[in-house]
C-alpha cells in the first residue's frame, strides 16, 4: 500500500500544473489514481484544490457527484472539499482482465450551473492467487507406454485475475525423469503450457505417475496455486489425434438460442480398432466460458450452452481436445467472436432540471442536463436526442454522453404558461430502440405586458341638470400578466376642458374605472360651448390604466361627450349587385350568401333590418325559394332547387335603418344554380320491350366496320355531366363487335365468318361524365344471318323458350276462348238490335211517320243498295286484330307461338263482317 500511495502521489503532482489551468474552467476534468481494496472513507484527493474551487462555492452551488452506476464508489465531502472512498473498490469485479480501470462520474454545481468530470483509475494489488479451473481437482492423463519421446501433452492453465506484473508469470513442474515442462506465449499474452516425454515409458515398472504443476505470479508478495497430474501408463497406442485445422473461428450473435450449434471439429487418428475412437473436450475455458459452450463427445459439434452476452464479453478463445481410447491427445485452438444485438434502449437520466423558468431567458439557456447511455457497442450503441413536437427547445450535446437541453426561442409566459417537454433517446441500431422521459417545465411571469382597454376609445352621452355624483360610464382594461403584474389602477391625466381642468368636470375612480360627473352640466352653456369645440368631437378626456409591476407599465384612452345623432345616412352596401352559386339538390335552410350593410349613424339610426322585396319568378312568389335574416343579411334557400327546371333567378333585397323615418338602400340579387350529376343518361334506343325480341341482323357478308346499330342515350344534365361515354361491358363474342365510345356506333371489328353464331348478345353501358359518374345499360341482340327464317328459327328455338309450352298451351286457348266468346256475344247483340229495328219500323209504317233512313260513318248508297266499304272492313279487322296482338304482349305470349290462333281469328272477324254486311243489306 505504501508503494501505491507513492505511486499516487507522483501521479497528483505531475497533474497539479494541468490543474490549476482546468479548476477555473467550466466542464473542467480531473484523473486520479488509487489502488484497489482501499478502506472506506479513504482520501482519493483534494476536488477543491484541483477545481479552484473554495468550500463556499461548494455549498452554495449544492455541490454532488452524479453516477450511471448501480454502486456508487466515491463520496464528495463538500465541508472539506476531498474526494474519500465510499464503497470497497474490487478491481477485477469492476473491469475484469481489462487495463487501464477506470470510473468516471460528473460533479454537478448549481447558480450557476457547472459540471466537472472526475476519472479515478483504480490500480491492481496481487490480492488473487492463480487457481485452475479443473473441477475434478488434478488432470489426469493416460498414456501408452509406446508413446514416442517428445510428444507433447496439453496441460490446462491457470486463471489469474490480477493483471500486469501482478498476473500469471510461469509454471514448475515437480522433477521427474519421464516428463519435462514447455511454456509458450500465445499471441494473446496468456500462458500454453505443455507436459513434454523425454524418457520412454515403462508399464511393468511405473503403471502410475503422480505429477503437480505449479503456477506462479509476479506479484510481491509472490501467489501461486497448483494442481497434481496422474498419469496412467496404456499399452500399445503409438498415434496422436489430429484436427482438421490448427485454428477454428466462428462467429455467434448474442443472446442466440440455448442449444443452437456454432461449428463442428474433426480428428482424425492413423491408429485402427478401439485406438482410433476419438472423444471430444473442451479445455482451457476462462471466466464465464466452461458455463456458455459445449461439444458433443462423439460428433464434436460445438453448441452453445448458456446466455452469451456481447456487453460482457466480445470473444472467447477455447482449446478442444481430441482424446482416442489410448489416451493421446490431439489439440486445436477455437475463436469465437460475439456480434453484437441492438438488445438494449438507451437509458436517460435527468442529472438537473431548472423550473421554474423566466419567460424573459434569452435563447439558449439552460435548463436540464442529461446523462444518456446505451450499453450497446458501434451503430447500436450511437445515440440521437431530440425533442419531441414543436416546442421552443432543442437538444444539445455537452461531454460524452451528457445533452444540454435549452430554450431556442424566446419565450411569452401569456401565450404558453407551462410545456410538458419529451425527449427522446434513439439509437441508430437496426431495429431501433428509444426511450423517453417526460419533463413538466413551467413559466414564470415577468411584466411585459401593458393593460389593454376594451375598447381603442369610448363614447358617452349625459342629460342636462343631472345630479352630482352620477355615474357617466365605467372604462375596463385587461393586463394579461399574472398576480401583482395583472394589478391594474385607473388614473385621470389633468387636461383643460377649456379654460378649466378635466377634475372640475369628472372624477375616475381608481378601482373600479367608473366615471362621474362632479357638477351639474348646463344644456345652454355645453350647446354653446359644443359648437366651438365641434371640431374635436367635444371633450377630450384622456383616462390611464397602470399596472402594479415592477416597472409599471400603462395604457391610455380617450374618453368623448358626443353630440346627438340624427338619421341622415341610408345604409350602404358596398355592391349594387351581388351573385352567388347554389348547387341543386340543396337541403331547405341552406345559406347562399350574407349581405352586409353599414350605416355611419349610431344606435337606433345604425340599426339595419334586411327585407325581401316581393316579385315573382316562373309565377311563384319569390318568398317560396328564398328568405332574408332580418337580422344577420343572411339569405337562405327554402326549397330544395333543381338545375333542371330553374337555372336562375334575380330578387331584391332592401336594407332599411331603424331610424325616423326609415332610410334604405336596394340591392340586386342574382342566384344561379349549379347542375349536379343527378340524373342517370336514358337510353333512346334500342328500346327495351318485356315481351317481345328485337334483334339488328348482320349479313354473314358485312365486312368490318359494317354498321350494326346505334345506341341513342341523352342526359338532362348539363355541362360535363351530361357528356356521355359508350362501352361494351360483355358481348358472346368481344372479338366481333366494338361501340364507338363518344357516338354509340356498334360495328364489326373483323369479317364475319360461318362459324359465329347466329345469336349474338351484346351489352352496352352508357355513363356520364359527372363525379361521382352515373350510368345506364342496355341489351342489344344481334342475329347474324342472311334470311329472316333463319333468324325466326333460331329465336323461336332457344332452350329457355321451350321450358314454358305448357304455359303458353294455356294462353293460347285462353285467347282463342274470351275471342270466341267475344264473338257469339257480338252476334248475338247485332242479330237482338237488328229484329228490334225491324219491329221498330212496322210500327212506323203503319202509323204513316215518315222514315229517315240511317246511315252508318262511311255508308255509301251504291246502285240503291247500301254497303260497308272495304276500306271499313279492312279497319274494323285491323283493329280487332290490334287488340289481339296486344293482349297477348300483356300475357306474355310470343308471337312467333300463336300463328295458328291468328289465323283461327281471321276468319272469325271475315265472317263478323260478312254477317253484317247481309243484315244491313236486308234492311
Amino acid at each position: 500500500l505504501e508503494l501505491f500511495s507513492n505511486l499516487v502521489c507522483r501521479r497528483q503532482i505531475g497533474l497539479l500544473v494541468f490543474l490549476l489551468h482546468a479548476g477555473n474552467m467550466v466542464g473542467g476534468q480531473i484523473r486520479y489514481s488509487v489502488p484497489e481494496e482501499m478502506k472506506k472513507g479513504s482520501v482519493i484527493g483534494n476536488v477543491a484544490q484541483d477545481l479552484g474551487l473554495d468550500l463556499t462555492r461548494l455549498r452554495s452551488g449544492r455541490a454532488r457527484i452524479v453516477t450511471g452506476e448501480n454502486v456508487q464508489y466515491t463520496e464528495l465531502k463538500a465541508d472539506k472539499g476531498i474526494l474519500v472512498v465510499n464503497e470497497r473498490i474490487d478491481r477485477e469485479q469492476l473491469c475484469g482482465d481489462v487495463t487501464p480501470c477506470s470510473f468516471s462520474f460528473e460533479l454537478i454545481l448549481e447558480n450557476p450551473m457547472e459540471l466537472h468530470r472526475i476519472t479515478v483509475e483504480v490500480l491492481d494489488i496481487n490480492d488473487h492467487s492463480p487457481v485452475f479451473s479443473n473441477k475434478d481437482g488434478s488432470i489426469s492423463f493416460e498414456v501408452s507406454e509406446l508413446a514416442a519421446i517428445g510428444v507433447k501433452f496439453p496441460l490446462q492453465t491457470a486463471n489469474d485475475l490480477d493483471v500486469g506484473q501482478n498476473a500469471l508469470q510461469n509454471y514448475n513442474l515437480s522433477p521427474d525423469d519421464n516428463f519435462i515442462l514447455k511454456q509458450s506465449t500465445n499471441p494473446g499474452g496468456g500462458k500454453h503450457v505443455e507436459m513434454v516425454l523425454q524418457k520412454p515409458l515403462d508399464r511393468e515398472k511405473r503403471p502410475h505417475l503422480s505429477l503437480k504443476l505449479i503456477a506462479i505470479d509476479g506479484g510481491t508478495p509472490q501467489r501461486s496455486g497448483s494442481v497434481n497430474i496422474e498419469v496412467t501408463v496404456l499399452d500399445a497406442n503409438d498415434n496422436i489425434p489430429v484436427f482438421n485445422q490448427s485454428v477454428y473461428k466462428a462467429a455467434v450473435v448474442e443472446n442466440i438460442a440455448i442449444g443452437t450449434s456454432i461449428i463442428s471439429v474433426n480428428a482424425t487418428d492413423a491408429d485402427s480398432g478401439s485406438n482410433a475412437r476419438i472423444t471430444y473436450s473442451l479445455s482451457n475455458m476462462k471466466g464465464s466460458a466452461e458455463d456458455i459452450f459445449g461439444i458433443d463427445r462423439q460428433t464434436g459439434r460445438i453448441f452453445v450452452s448458456g446466455r452469451i452476452d456481447f456487453e460482457k464479453e466480445r470473444k472467447y478463445e477455447v482449446r478442444v481436445e481430441a482424446r482416442d481410447q489410448g489416451g493421446l491427445i490431439g489439440t486445436s485452438k477455437i475463436i469465437i467472436d460475439v456480434l453484437d444485438v441492438n438488445d438494449n434502449k438507451p437509458v436517460i437520466n435527468v442529472m438537473s432540471f431548472s423550473t421554474p423558468l423566466s419567460e424573459d431567458a434569452p435563447p439558449g439557456t439552460t435548463v436540464a442536463i442529461l446523462n444518456v447511455k446505451d450499453a450497446d457497442s458501434d451503430r447500436n450503441g450511437q445515440i440521437k436526442c431530440s425533442v419531441d413536437g414543436k416546442l421552443p427547445f432543442k437538444i444539445e450535446s455537452s461531454l460524452t454522453n451528457y445533452y444540454n437541453l435549452v430554450s431556442d426561442q424566446h419565450l411569452d409566459r401569456e401565450s404558453v404558461s407551462e410545456y410538458n417537454i419529451t425527449i427522446t433517446a434513439t439509437d441508430y441500431g437496426s431495429p431501433t430502440l428509444s426511450t423517453s422521459t417526460l419533463l413538466h417545465l413551467k413559466i414564470s411571469d415577468v411584466n411585459d405586458n401593458s393593460p389593454l382597454f376594451d375598447k381603442n376609445s369610448y363614447s358617452s352621452y349625459l342629460v342636462e341638470n343631472n345630479p352630482l355624483g352620477l355615474s357617466i360610464f365605467a372604462v375596463s382594461a385587461q393586463d394579461t400578466d399574472w398576480n401583482q403584474n395583472a394589478r391594474i389602477s385607473y388614473i385621470l391625466e389633468e387636461t383643460l376642458v377649456g379654460v378649466n381642468p378635466v377634475s372640475a368636470f369628472v372624477s375616475l375612480n381608481s378601482e373600479t374605472g367608473v366615471l362621474t360627473a362632479v357638477r351639474s352640466f348646463d344644456y345652454e352653456q355645453i350647446k354653446e360651448f359644443k359648437l366651438v369645440v365641434k371640431a374635436v368631437s367635444g371633450y377630450n378626456i384622456t383616462v390611464v390604466a397602470i399596472d402594479g409591476g415592477i416597472p409599471p407599465l400603462s395604457a391610455r384612452r380617450t374618453f368623448n361627450l358626443k353630440v346627438s345623432d340624427v338619421n341622415d345616412n341610408a345604409p350602404f352596401l358596398p355592391q349594387s349587385v351581388y351573385s352567388a352559386f347554389l348547387t341543386e339538390n340543396n337541403s331547405p335552410g341552406f345559406s347562399v350568401l350574407s349581405l352586409r350593410a353599414t350605416d355611419p349613424d349610431e344606435n337606433q339610426n345604425a340599426r339595419i333590418s334586411y327585407i325581401l322585396e316581393d316579385s315573382n319568378v316562373d309565377g311563384s312568389p319569390i318568398s317560396k325559394y328564398v328568405s332574408v335574416n332580418v337580422e344577420t343579411g343572411v339569405v337562405q334557400a327554402v326549397r330544395s332547387f333543381d338545375y333542371e327546371h330553374t337555372k336562375d333567378f334575380v330578387f331584391i333585397v332592401k336594407a332599411q335603418d331603424g331610424g325616423t323615418p326609415p332610410l334604405s338602400s336596394n340591392v340586386t340579387v342574382k342566384i344561379r344554380i349549379q347542375d349536379q350529376n343527378d340524373n342517370p343518361p336514358q337510353i333512346l334506343y334500342p328500346v327495351q320491350t318485356g315481351g317481345s325480341v328485337v334483334a339488328e341482323m348482320v349479313p354473314r357478308s358485312a365486312d368490318v366496320g359494317y354498321l350494326v346499330t346505334k345506341v341513342v342515350a341523352v342526359d338532362v344534365d348539363s355541362g360535363q355531366n351530361a357528356w356521355l361515354s359508350y362501352k361494351l361491358q360483355k358481348a358472346t363474342d368481344r372479338a366481333l363487335f366494338e361501340v364507338g365510345l363518344q357516338n354509340g356506333e356498334i360495328r364489326t371489328i373483323r369479317q364475319v365468318t360461318d362459324k359465329d353464331a347466329v345469336k349474338q348478345r351484346l351489352t352496352v353501358i352508357v355513363e356520364d361524365n359527372g363525379q361521382p359518374s352515373r350510368s345506364a345499360t342496355v341489351i342489344v341482340n344481334v342475329a347474324v344471318a342472311d334470311s329472316f327464317p333463319e333468324v325466326l328459327s333460331e329465336f323461336t328455338d332457344s332452350p329457355h323458350e321451350k321450358e314454358y309450352n305448357d304455359t303458353l298451351t294455356f294462353y293460347l286457348v285462353l285467347a282463342l276462348a274470351v275471342v270466341s266468346f267475344l264473338f257469339i256475344t257480338c252476334l248475338v247483340v247485332i242479330i237482338s238490335v237488328k229484329i228490334y229495328r225491324w219491329r221498330q219500323s212496322r210500327i212506323l209504317f203503319h202509323s204513316n211517320l215518315p222514315v229517315i233512313p240511317y246511315y252508318p260513318p262511311r255508308y255509301s248508297d251504291t246502285l240503291g243498295t247500301g254497303t260497308l266499304q272495304h276500306v271499313y272492313n279492312y279497319e274494323v279487322l285491323q283493329n280487332r286484330l290490334e287488340q289481339l296482338f296486344l293482349f297477348c304482349d300483356f300475357v306474355n305470349i310470343p308471337s312467333v307461338n300463336y300463328t295458328d290462333a291468328v289465323m283461327i281469328n281471321f276468319l272469325n272477324y271475315f265472317n263478323f263482317c260478312w254477317i253484317i254486311n247481309v243484315f244491313r243489306s236486308k234492311n
